[in-house]
């Protein structure tokens, strides 16, 4: 699908969409717990759906609504299974320590982009834990032989906390204790979600300031309920949005979220952008953006959003944490800068720092590179620019947000859509 998006001003309001960060975790222990556990508000996007399905192929009973979604999870960790876990790449790491759980053949597999993404340092950790492991230059699909076994063990958390996420959730149910140590952790702030959804769920892990993390063994996951959060990484975009083009109001957001990309309201206010939080939501309105400087390093998915609230300010801006977007959907910090320049947006990149020239934004055509939020971030730029900004390829923002460009059209943007 191409879609083209004028120049418009916004106004109105929305409830963000469902965190997919927060749905997947949650199905995730759901899947482990004994009972039945309901969680409110699912996710709908392409990567919850990969993790629904997920639920299914581990063996557990699902009954699906549009607000709440019931699972009835399997404690029976033996014979050999397939996971797939279509392009999300935060499903297949994690499924690479839950699936280890099983005694027999376990493959973890996916399609599209996710083919292409290397998984991290899992191997050495894998094999230190008792597990046999097959790939193909690291790259998915995955063979795996479990069980997992207990032990202390180091895992490097500079390229993703994806891969721990799952060895926290799946370390509990082995009979022996663990020590996990981490090094160059990146992302706290997905690691403090993952520790609060295991709370919820009556796991218990001992987090010490994030360099190791001691986990009893023989622990068993307890049926939740749970609401999923609204997504602080989605609505971002619409920060963004408002602070460039208008006024709007956002709810469904948790101010006291674990989700890394919360961090957008620091990086708002040091752009100058107005945001004001009653009970009922965010406000946000258009302002004098002026450059800022901000470290994305432990939220590396603000990258689009900021970019374009850069190119919106009053001189150059510099975003920290360039070395975390090689691994994404796309090679993003590339994307970034080809595919919004394209639109007269000048991006520059020095090391670990992104430059961002703030200026007239010219509008143009772009590709989003099967990049849903290089997509979204081409949308939202179009909404000040002097003319339309054409996306090819729009229809990728499935992955985590389908009504997007809907969202976006109902509180005033003006978009045509093209087959």
């Amino acid at each position: 699908m191409k879609i083209s998006v004028l120049p418009s001003k916004i106004s109105g309001s929305l409830r963000a969409p469902a965190s997919k960060s927060h749905f997947i975790r949650a199905v995730a222990a759901a899947i482990l717990a004994e009972g039945t556990s309901r969680i409110f508000y699912p996710s709908q996007c392409d990567d919850a759906l990969a993790m629904m399905e997920i639920a299914k192929q581990f063996g557990a009973e699902i009954t699906s609504s549009d607000d709440v979604i019931e699972i009835r999870g399997h404690q029976i960790f033996s014979g050999r299974k397939t996971f797939h876990c279509g392009e999300s790449g935060l499903a297949a790491r994690m499924m690479l320590a839950i699936g280890s759980l099983f005694d027999g053949e376990v493959s973890v597999t996916g399609e599209g982009s996710l083919l292409n993404r290397d998984l991290g340092k899992v191997t050495k950790p894998l094999y230190d834990l008792g597990v046999h492991y097959r790939t193909d230059n690291n790259n998915i699909p995955v063979t795996l032989k479990g069980p997992l076994q207990g032990g202390d063990i180091t895992v490097d958390g500079s390229e993703s906390s994806q891969f721990l996420s799952g060895l926290l959730m799946a370390l509990p149910l082995v009979k022996n204790n663990s020590v996990l140590k981490v090094e160059n952790l990146k992302s706290h702030p997905y690691i403090d979600l993952t520790v609060d959804v295991l709370e919820q769920f009556g796991i218990q892990i001992e987090n010490k300031n994030y360099h190791s993390f001691t986990i009893p063994g023989n622990q068993k996951y307890h049926s939740a309920e749970i609401e999923t959060e609204g997504d602080w990484s989605g609505s971002a975009f619409l920060f963004v949005a408002a602070a460039i083009s208008g006024k709007l109001k956002l709810v469904g957001l948790n101010p006291g979220s674990m989700q890394a990309d919360k961090a957008i309201l620091s990086a708002m206010t040091k752009a100058g952008a107005r945001v004001v939080r009653k009970e009922s939501g965010y406000t946000i309105m258009k302002s004098d953006l002026k450059a800022f400087e901000f470290d994305a390093t432990h939220c590396p998915d603000l990258f689009p959003p900021l970019a374009v609230l850069a190119a919106y300010a009053n001189g150059a801006s510099k975003i920290k944490g360039v070395k975390r977007l090689f691994q994404k959907e796309s090679n993003r910090a590339e994307a970034l800068k080809d595919e919004l320049g394209k639109i007269g947006i000048n991006i520059g990149i020095e090391d670990d720092i992104m430059i961002v020239k703030g200026g007239i934004v010219k509008g143009g055509e772009m590709s989003s590179r099967n990049d849903h939020r290089i997509a979204m971030a081409g949308a939202v730029a179009s909404l000040g620019a002097q003319e339309p900004v054409t996306i090819k390829n729009a229809s990728c923002v499935t992955k985590s947000w389908p009504s997007f460009f809907k969202d976006l059209q109902s509180v005033g943007a003006k978009i045509i859509f093209e087959t």
